[in-house]
């Protein structure tokens, strides 16, 4: 597959000329939208297309302000990258959840023996499987080259963040690195992400989480979102040192921030986020790592798609509201890290109903005023943005370019898919609604047979 990788020259221009196009486009839809207006009475249209406007000025301004920190931090990164050494090495703990996971896990094993770090600890927690996940991980148990391979049976599940908790305890490295059962990392990925430890204030470090079952629409849809839509995000947090999600497949802790925050907590949907929100609320730095490469497998139906989602925003929302404080008292969690905190319901409630009410909305003006135009000017001004974003990030990333062509669907129904189940599942979290857990159907792909 063609991937993109331009010099920093080129990327500039592209960057800029992509943004002044868009701030032409932004200046004609805003006119056609106010001429539009003389023709209309309705006071509700009128007022809704100056909400929706003031909506598309704060997307703009987000985009652009994404794209700034986001390549600012790049140039970081390609920094860090020319200095690493193996003469930092501090002790390390991989630690390794499996609930059911006798499909994939032998793999998952061997693929951290295979990283390249002077010596590992990798700490797999049975987390009360019901398959054969124990049996298979024993058999790798023991020493290797540069690594030793220890299982912890919790006899019953527990659930993740107490397995978590559990391999913390049996583990003694000075950096814990916590992953999901399914993942596999790059073998780079721990020197890389160990050398931020460098600076004693950074407490963690988000790793890059890649899709590996790129085998139909969604799955691809997903692999963007994931460069787009989450790793652009994690970037220009990451210039600030304050990423509000360190994701489950791949993420550093200092293990003294861990004991002093308390280690995991289960009282949420996502305790990956919980604990990130823990770190930011006491005023601790998280970087993010873009060579720090974990690939997972994401879901291959919308149903499954769906579940995630839900639960997704379930467990922000619950770890937002446990740490409600850092909202409005800056002075232990800091400044940035409070509007962090703001910015994920930003994004977690209020984008989703804009964007399913703009689109509802322009519908409506389209079939009962006739003026279809200002619908096509919405997507259109939406889905360039969503382009722009997209090239940027796949640039940066040197993926794969036709990448970029999924732009168009993903904003015509994936993103808005998506808003629709985090909208129904605030109302649900509002409501006081028990969910299920919900479980991905794992197919057992690896990086070896799937990476592209």
């Amino acid at each position: 597959m063609a991937r993109i990788k331009l010099s920093d020259t080129i990327y500039t221009i592209i960057v800029l000329l992509l943004g002044i196009l868009l701030l032409i486009w932004a200046i004609i839809a805003y006119f056609a939208l106010l001429l539009n207006l003389l023709n209309v009475t309705s006071l509700f249209v009128n007022f809704s297309t100056i909400i929706l406007l003031m909506f598309l000025i704060i997307l703009i301004i987000r985009y652009f302000l994404l794209l700034w920190a986001s390549y600012r931090q790049h140039r970081e990164s390609l920094v860090i990258d020319s200095q690493l050494t193996e003469d930092f090495t501090p002790t390390v703990s991989i630690l390794v959840p499996a609930h059911n996971e006798g499909q994939g896990i032998e793999a998952a094993i061997q693929s951290l023996l295979e990283i390249h770090y002077p010596q590992l600890e990798i700490v797999v927690i049975n987390d009360g499987s019901t398959d054969d996940t124990l049996t298979r991980a024993v058999k790798w148990a023991g020493t290797y080259r540069n690594a030793t391979v220890k299982v912890v049976d919790t006899k019953e599940n527990i659930g993740k963040a107490e397995a978590l908790n559990l391999g913390i305890k049996n583990s003694s490295g000075e950096i814990v690195v916590c992953m999901d059962g399914d993942s596999r990392l790059e073998s780079d990925s721990i020197i890389r992400g160990v050398v931020h430890f460098k600076d004693p204030k950074v407490a963690a470090v988000a790793g890059n989480v890649k899709i590996i079952n790129r085998i139909n629409l969604i799955t691809k849809l997903q692999a963007l979102e994931y460069i787009e839509g989450l790793n652009l995000v994690r970037r220009a947090q990451g210039y600030y040192q304050c990423v509000n999600i360190i994701p489950g497949p791949m993420g550093f802790f200092r293990r003294t921030a861990l004991e002093e925050v308390g280690g995991y907590e289960s009282d949420t949907y996502a305790e990956d986020c919980d604990l990130t929100v823990k770190m930011l609320s006491y005023g601790m730095e998280i970087n993010y790592e873009p060579g720090a490469v974990s690939w997972t497998e994401a879901p291959e139906s919308i149903v499954g798609l769906i579940t995630q989602r839900y639960r997704w925003t379930r467990g922000i929302l619950q770890a937002v509201r446990k740490h409600q404080h850092s909202l409005l008292h800056f002075r232990k969690s800091g400044f940035i890290n409070s509007i962090v905190l703001w910015y994920m319901i930003f994004e977690s409630v209020i984008w989703p109903f804009l964007n399913i009410f703009g689109n509802i909305f322009f519908l409506f003006v389209a079939f009962w005023y006739g003026a279809i135009n200002l619908l096509i000017l919405w997507w259109m001004i939406l889905t360039l943005l969503d382009t722009i974003a997209a090239l940027h990030t796949v640039s940066m990333e040197e993926e794969e370019l036709e990448l970029v062509l999924y732009a168009i669907p993903y904003r015509l129904f994936f993103i808005l898919a998506i808003d629709v189940a985090k909208l129904l599942s605030t109302f649900e979290e509002i409501l006081g609604i028990r969910m299920s857990w919900g479980r991905i159907e794992r197919k057992g792909r690896t990086a070896r047979t799937e990476k592209p």
